[in-house]
């Protein structure tokens, strides 16, 4: 079945004022951009043989499910969810448990082991030997049993934060882990630079309160617009979970801040309390609410001390210098935003990217009838504190009906001198932006496939990218349905390989998302070379000069390579820094200066 292409739709870019607060259609500036001709529209469907459509992208592999997490798309007890990643180990996982794949390839990843623990959601980081894995369904149990756990109490039940000791990835051991209220739904690793003898997890629960007599200190209070000031109630907090590392069993909940208050009146519910009914700028009602009484996601970023919440209802910008007291800085809403799910910076820490996944992502939010600010990027600079909007970006390719998409999790590239995000879309797949100006981010990058028509041929069967991210000099992608891929980004240009051979250079020993650190790229070659690429791009370094210091640099690494004095080499690269004409506080003249202390 071919699928049939879309009417043009037009792309605008929206900007607003550095003093915006509160986010509107108000704010949106036209800039026309037509659509019809990209061709990630009208793909034809498939399951694992979907027509793909790719720009500066390749698919290296693609790994189905296999049993026991196989099943047809659209079964949510088999879901693939969140990716961390540990040595040449991507964690992947999933509603029924998580799977393991040894990456030492990229290219050819294989299933090393998996671990049934059904629960969802599934979501998992990783800290040296520690696995911990965020559990939300009443289902869960404590023993990992597949049998589920029936009834409104019941002691065998486990919602919460599992943790398992993976120092033989082959056979996890499942510690004690955490319980909790609403279960977890996501959770962040946060470190302490102060305190390394624990970690700290941010807990996220989304579901219902479970009962007192399940769980002590649990309260249920409805959702409501009025003040809530009396009570312990559940929702309107977060957990925050303190790990011991040298007794990790013994993990605990050390306290339950409420960062949704307000300062003046001490009500609970002191930001966004959308109610039921409430409705979105497309006419249709809110879904998922924005009320803010706990957060989807949150991003901790511990060495500038900051942490960013996409809270349902609002972003909000923590101070987490103490990490187990975490203190609001800000807090920004849009009524454009049905629900606030995740948070990216960027590696200098001055900008941050909010996703909404409006439709709760199993609908189809990217039509030709969707607006761009619907289900889209919300970027804000920081600025003394405070968050500042800056511009939305939404993939500029029409999805079709039988496609649920929305903006979904992703991770930052780093290129040296960019920043540049690689994201999910779930079936509107993989997009790579450069947001190094946040009022105007560009897609250099996608890879799409056409909609899943299995089993249903005509309707929406749950698939797409849950998450993607860059790790070791790859992108790595848990697909909900067809299980998991490898990609590799291409030469364009939009992206040099120097640039990529650079970002590549930066390499972990483990990855979570949600707990970003610094990206600091050692001297190289393809660094200087970087900058030199971006210079040319620019339009600053051109015609001879820019011939020139690229036979400077050519020559500096041969001489590198055959072993010649180091005085050689820098003289080749101080050559190539006078004849960029490049400012003494430009990155180039910083770059190939770094270089050429490496070898005096």
């Amino acid at each position: 079945m071919k699928i049939t292409r879309p009417s043009p739709r037009w792309r605008r870019r929206t900007l607003a004022g550095a003093a915006a607060f509160l986010l509107g259609a108000s704010l949106l500036t036209a800039t026309a951009a037509a659509a019809d001709d990209d061709p990630r529209e009208g793909l034809d469907p498939g399951y694992l043989d979907a027509e793909i459509a790719a720009n500066n992208i390749e698919l290296l592999s693609s790994t189905p499910r296999v049993a026991p997490f196989d099943a047809n798309p659209g079964n949510f007890g088999f879901v693939n969810s969140d990716l961390a990643f540990t040595g040449d180990h991507a964690i992947v996982g999933n509603f029924n448990g998580f799977q393991v794949y040894d990456v030492t390839d990229a290219a050819t990843p294989t299933l090393r082991s998996s671990f049934v623990c059904p629960g969802g959601q599934g979501d998992v980081s990783v800290y040296g030997d520690l696995l911990f894995m965020s559990v939300e369904e009443s289902r869960g149990r404590i023993d990992c049993g597949t049998q589920g756990a029936p009834g409104q109490v019941n002691p065998e039940r486990f919602r919460g934060v599992r943790i398992f000791d993976i120092s033989d990835i082959d056979n996890p051991v499942q510690l004690p882990g955490v319980q909790t209220c609403r279960g977890s739904h996501t959770h962040t690793l946060v470190t302490d630079p102060d305190d390394p003898g624990n970690v700290y997890i941010y807990n996220s629960g989304t579901s219902n309160v479970r009962s007192g007599a399940e769980l002590a200190g649990c309260e249920h209070a409805a959702l409501t617009a009025d003040p809530v000031t009396t009570g312990d109630p559940t929702q309107w907090r977060i957990d925050v979970i303190q790990v011991p590392l040298a007794a990790p069993e013994t993990a605990a909940i050390v306290s339950q801040p409420r960062i949704f208050s307000d300062p003046a009146s001490g009500a609970y519910n002191g930001l966004q309390n959308t109610m039921p009914g409430a409705q979105h700028p497309s006419g249709t009602n809110y879904g998922p609410l924005p009320n803010t009484n706990t957060c989807h996601d949150i991003t901790a970023y511990p060495e500038i001390g900051l942490a960013a919440g996409a809270c349902q209802g609002n972003g909000i910008l923590l101070d987490i210098s103490d990490p187990a007291s975490p203190v609001r800085l800000d807090a920004v809403s849009d009524p454009n935003f049905s629900y606030w799910h995740s948070a990216t910076f960027n590696n200098d820490g001055t900008k941050v990217i909010f996703t909404d996944e409006w439709g709760g992502g199993t609908s189809a939010r990217c039509r030709d009838t969707d607006r761009p600010e619907w289900g889209a990027d919300a970027l804000f600079d920081i600025v003394d504190g405070k968050l500042q909007f800056a511009s939305y970006f939404k993939l500029p390719a029409v999805q079709t009906v039988q496609e649920n998409c929305v903006a979904h999790n992703g991770s930052i590239v780093p290129v040296p001198g960019r920043d540049i995000m690689v994201q999910a879309w779930y079936q509107g797949g993989v997009s790579v932006i450069d947001f190094t100006d946040t009022a105007n981010p560009v897609e250099i990058a996608y890879l799409d496939r056409g909609p899943v028509d299995f089993p249903n041929p005509a309707g929406l069967n749950l698939a797409g990218y849950w998450s993607t991210y860059w790790y070791n000099g790859h992108i790595l992608g848990s697909e909900i349905a067809r299980g998991f891929d490898t990609l590799g980004l291409t030469e364009s240009p939009m992206m040099s390989a120097n640039e990529i051979i650079a970002a590549g250079e930066i390499r972990l020993d483990e990855f979570n998302a949600q707990l970003q650190t610094r990206l600091d790229h050692a001297p190289s070659f393809a660094v200087a070379r970087s900058y030199v690429d971006q210079a040319e791009r620019a339009g600053t370094l051109s015609g001879r000069a820019l011939e020139q210091v690229r036979k400077h640099i050519d020559k500096a690494e041969h001489l590198a390579g055959t072993g010649a004095a180091d005085r050689a080499v820098v003289a080749q690269l101080d050559s190539a820094i006078r004849k960029s004409g490049a400012p003494a506080d430009s990155d180039l003249v910083a770059a190939l200066t770094a270089l050429a202390g490496t070898h005096g």
